[in-house]
């Protein structure tokens, strides 16, 4: 879950944390009261089950799973632990319980995915590092005209093109501030305008301008492999239990289209449904876009080379399965990331000291998520080396005679109430192996309804806590809680249906023969 502190666009900039507002003899809990819970009520699961689950037909091995599931599955949703943290616990647990050996653990924090978004990543960083995602986002904003609905679509599709290469939260604190300049603009321009109030919370172009960033932003994050964290887990788990190799470049033939179609769905949705807009023209609205880009000056030599190896890398990618291959067959996708990011390492920049990328720069790698990585994948193993997989099938045998689209409908809906009050990443995580083992008892491509269970886990539109770029937008001030939760609910209930659509008829095109 997400902390999020409530600030007006005027300070936005000049969050104080909550340490700052308190009195040096004041003393701030070290746990929420859900987390204290949590972090308690973990280790009595664990207890509990170990001690009093044994059914018949349950080896001991397999109760013992179960309960280090229940242990870390609390965790995950309390977040009594960071949940890096408590991705450890498999590493620490496994071996000391007798489920697997310390070494065998271990593996799965080293899997070929992991390092695949590692390297992904460290072009992202270099991105960032040079202002060429600002530069690429406002190029596109400032393609559109001064009409308000056409402005929010330049946002939404700049926001999602970036976010399926850079994570959906770093995108989001970047588009925020332009999308905040606009909105104020906005405000004041309108001020002598009695029919429309432009105060935070109650401007329906501001509102529906920062749902729309946070909105494109996650959609955007599902378009490509790399692009949330939740879709390499997924391609990591169907790795890990059935050998199957999920490329880069089949993700983004099944992922981009959904992008192209969603982004213009939802932005109809808020401009002209949500949130109508009474505007026919914005006095200056492009002119800001403008003039931000103009203060960027003329495309560096440092953007050109992280454009240059970004493109480069997006073009192996997408070719690698069916030309690079023929000429290099050890090459995968973790190995193009890297060389990229070893490149970037290597080539000097000319108008700052060091070279294009440096190691102050990659520090910023959220390393937490590759922990959650490894814990889910040691988990799925240990799932699988116990037994408990098959003694899971055998309690859904009674599903067998379900049609599937009620099994994906209640699938995708389970989860997307759980990612509307938990991390969707540590979701995921958690639900992948469980819904592979359900695929196998119903007799279905258990691929399917792993991307089911992706999909539910990231169209997740309600609170802030749901998804990182919600939090954001939600801290701008120009967004109440009980708004995100009525424009969301909406959108919940359509992708549901969209989900299962898309799950029934489309993903078998694209997935089904893998198996």
């Amino acid at each position: 879950m997400s902390t999020i502190i409530r600030s007006t666009p005027e300070n936005y900039k000049e969050r104080s944390t909550e340490m700052d507002s308190k009195k040096p003899t004041e003393k701030l809990a070290n746990y929420t009261k859900p987390q204290l819970i949590g972090l308690f009520l973990g280790p009595a699961l664990f207890l509990v089950i170990k001690t009093f689950v044994s059914p018949d037909d349950m080896s001991a091995t397999a109760v013992t799973v179960l309960a280090v599931v229940a242990w870390i599955a609390t965790w995950w949703v309390t977040e009594a632990m960071p949940i890096p943290i408590t991705s450890l616990l498999p590493l620490l647990l496994f071996p000391l319980l007798g489920v697997m050996e310390t070494g065998a653990v271990s593996a799965n924090y080293g899997d070929p995915l992991i390092f695949l978004f590692a390297g992904s990543f460290m072009i992202a960083l270099s991105m960032e590092k040079w202002n060429l995602h600002k530069r690429i986002a406002l190029s596109i904003i400032s393609f559109v005209g001064t009409n308000p609905s056409t402005l929010i679509l330049g946002f939404m599709v700049a926001t999602a093109f970036l976010s399926m290469f850079i994570s959906n939260t770093a995108t989001t604190m970047m588009m925020v501030p332009i999308s905040l300049a606009v909105t104020k603009h906005v405000a004041d321009s309108l001020k002598q305008n009695s029919e429309i109030d432009t105060s935070p919370g109650k401007f329906p172009f501001g509102t529906a301008l920062m749902l729309g960033t946070a909105y494109a932003a996650t959609i955007g994050g599902f378009g490509s492999l790399v692009g949330a964290p939740a879709n390499i887990i997924l391609a990591a788990t169907v790795s890990t239990l059935y050998d199957v190799e999920i490329s880069f470049a089949r993700w983004l033939m099944f992922g981009v289209p959904l992008v192209a179609l969603l982004i213009p769905i939802i932005w109809l949705y808020l401009t002209k449904v949500a949130f109508p807009l009474k505007l026919n023209s914005i006095p200056g609205g492009k002119d800001i876009v403008k003039k931000e880009l103009s203060g960027l000056g003329k495309m560096s030599y440092e953007e050109k080379v992280v454009l240059a190896i970004f493109t480069f890398t997006g073009i192996a990618w997408i070719t690698r399965s069916f030309i690079l291959n023929n000429f290099i067959p050890g090459l995968d996708d973790t190995l193009i990331a890297l060389f990229a990011g070893i490149l970037l390492f290597a080539i000097p920049a000319k108008n700052q000291g060091g070279n294009i990328l440096d190691w102050d720069t990659i520090l910023k790698l959220p390393w937490g998520i590759l922990w959650l990585f490894g814990g889910g994948l040691a988990l799925a193993a240990g799932i699988m080396e116990s037994g408990l997989d098959q003694w899971i099938g055998g309690q859904l045998t009674g599903f067998g005679n379900i049609p599937l689209f009620l099994t994906i409908a209640l699938i995708v809906g389970t989860i997307t109430v759980m990612t509307e009050f938990t991390s969707n990443t540590a979701t995921a995580t958690m639900v992948y192996p469980i819904v592979a083992v359900a695929a196998a008892t119903l007799g279905t491509d258990p691929i399917v309804l792993m991307v089911a269970a992706n999909m539910g886990a990231t169209f997740a539109y309600m609170f802030p806590v749901a998804a990182p770029p919600n939090a954001i937008v939600f801290g701008t001030g120009y967004i109440k809680m009980s708004t995100m939760a009525l424009t969301g609910v909406w959108l919940n209930l359509f992708s549901l249906v969209f989900t299962v659509i898309i799950v029934y008829f489309y993903v078998p095109l694209i997935f089904g023969h893998l198996m």
